[in-house]
C-alpha cells in the first residue's frame, strides 16, 4: 500500500515561474497527476493539451491557500486536451475599464494583444472550477464545441471587456454546444458599467449550434443579458435556479427551437422571456423582487464554500442568511466581495447558530461565503 501511495505522488508536479508552468501544461504527463501551481504571478502562452481520463483526470490548480494569478495572457484549452480540470485559479488583467476604449468596430480588435481569460476550443469531459477570471479586456470565457460534456462550477466571472464606436463588447460566457451537454453550474456573473455585453451568452448565428445546456443555480447581477439561444434551433435546453438582478433573462430566439426547461429562477428588475419553443416547461419563475430573500449555493466541490445571493426589497439595514448548508455553529468564516476576492472581508467572524447577519445598502447583493 505505501508504496502505490509513493507512485502516485511521484506522478505530481509542482510548477513555480511562468516558464515551469508553460511546460508542464503542454507535455505528456500520467493520468491522474495534478500540476500544483505555488503561489504568483505567471505571464506567457499557456496552451494546454494534457490529456487524461474519464477515471483518472489530470489537475492544473493553485496549491492550498496560495493565489496564483495568470496576468493579460489566459489560458488556452487546445487539441490533444481531455479530461483536465482547472481549478482554483485567477485569470486577470490589470488595464482599467477606463483604458479598455477602441476606435476599431468588430469583435477582434487589433489594438489589444492577447485575449486573456479562458479559451476552451477542445477537450472531452474537462472541469473548470472555482476560477476567478477578472478585468480581461477581450471578454472572460469563450467555449465552444469542440469541448464536449464538460463543466463550469463555482467561477466568478467579473468586470471584462471593453468599449468600443458600435458597442461595448466581451461576454462573461460566450458558449456554443452541439453534442454532449455543457454544465454551467453556481458561477457569479457581473459586467462593468460601461464596456463588457452579455453576462450569459450561449449563442451563434445560423450555421453554430446551442444545444444540450444545463445551466443552473447561477448568479448574474448589475447588468449583462443572459441569453441562451441563437439563429438555429436549440434542443434540450435546462435552465433553473438561477438569481438575476438588473439583468434581462432570454431563452430562445429562432422560431424553429424544439424544447426547454425555465423552472424556479429570480429574475428582479429585468425581463423573463421563452421564444419560440415547440415545448416549453415554464414554472416557479419569479419576476416580482421578495421583501427578503436570501439563497446559499454550496459548492459541491470545496466544502465550507459557497455563493450567496440576498433580495432585500424590504430595503433591511441586514438580513439573516441561514448558512447551516455549509457552516455548523463555531466555524469562522469570511464573507467576500466577488469583485474583490482577496481583499477584506465584508463580514467577518463566528458562525453562533444556524444563521449570520448580513449587512445591506441596496436591494441586492451577492457574496462568496467561505470557512476560514
Amino acid at each position: 500500500m505505501l508504496t502505490l501511495l509513493l507512485a502516485v505522488a511521484l506522478q505530481d508536479v509542482v510548477v513555480s515561474t511562468s516558464d515551469e508552468l508553460a511546460a508542464a501544461v503542454s507535455r505528456k504527463i500520467e493520468p491522474g497527476s495534478t500540476i500544483w501551481v505555488k503561489g504568483g504571478t505567471y505571464t506567457g502562452k499557456f496552451h494546454v493539451t494534457v490529456a487524461g481520463t474519464e477515471k483518472a483526470p489530470i489537475q492544473i490548480r493553485a496549491a492550498v491557500g496560495e493565489r496564483v494569478t495568470i496576468l493579460n495572457c489566459g489560458i488556452a484549452v487546445m487539441p490533444g486536451a481531455d479530461y483536465v480540470w482547472l481549478r482554483d485559479l485567477e485569470l486577470a488583467g490589470d488595464l482599467p475599464i477606463e483604458k479598455r476604449v477602441t476606435t476599431e468596430t468588430g469583435s477582434w480588435p487589433k489594438g489589444f494583444a492577447g485575449s486573456g481569460g479562458l479559451e476552451v476550443r477542445a477537450g472531452r469531459g474537462c472541469k473548470f472550477i472555482n476560477l476567478i477570471i477578472h478585468d480581461n479586456v477581450l471578454g472572460g470565457v469563450g467555449w465552444w464545441i469542440e469541448s464536449v460534456d464538460s463543466e463550469m462550477h463555482g467561477c466568478i466571472i467579473t468586470n471584462n471587456g471593453w468599449k468600443a464606436p458600435d458597442r461595448t463588447h466581451g461576454h462573461c460566457i460566450y458558449t456554443q454546444n452541439q453534442e454532449g451537454v455543457k454544465t454551467i453550474t453556481n458561477c457569479i456573473l457581473s459586467v462593468p458599467e460601461w464596456g463588457g455585453s452579455y453576462s450569459m451568452h450561449a449563442y451563434g448565428s445560423k450555421k453554430a449550434y446551442v444545444d444540450n445546456f444545463v445551466i443552473e443555480d447561477n448568479i448574474a447581477y448589475e447588468r449583462g443579458p443572459f441569453l441562451v439561444g441563437g439563429g438555429r434551433p436549440s434542443n434540450h435546453i435546462r435552465v433553473a435556479r438561477n438569481y438575476l438582478h438588473g439583468v434581462n433573462l432570454q431563452v430562445g430566439m429562432t422560431k424553429e427551437n424544439e424544447d426547454c426547461e425555465v423552472r424556479d429562477n429570480v429574475v428582479v428588475g429585468g425581463k423573463l422571456s421563452i421564444n419560440n419553443y415547440k415545448k416549453a416547461v415554464d414554472e416557479g419563475n419569479v419576476r416580482e423582487i421578495p421583501a427578503s430573500k436570501a439563497v446559499v449555493i454550496p459548492n459541491k466541490y470545496e466544502p465550507g464554500r459557497a455563493h450567496v445571493a440576498i433580495y432585500n426589497g424590504a430595503k433591511a439595514a441586514q438580513v439573516a442568511v441561514d448558512v447551516a448548508a455549509v457552516l455548523k455553529p463555531g466555524d469562522s468564516f469570511r464573507l467576500l466581495d466577488p469583485k474583490d476576492v482577496f481583499g477584506k472581508p465584508v463580514l467577518e467572524g463566528k458562525v453562533e447558530g444556524a444563521s449570520i447577519q448580513v449587512p445591506m445598502t441596496g436591494a441586492f447583493a451577492a457574496f462568496v461565503l467561505v470557512k476560514r
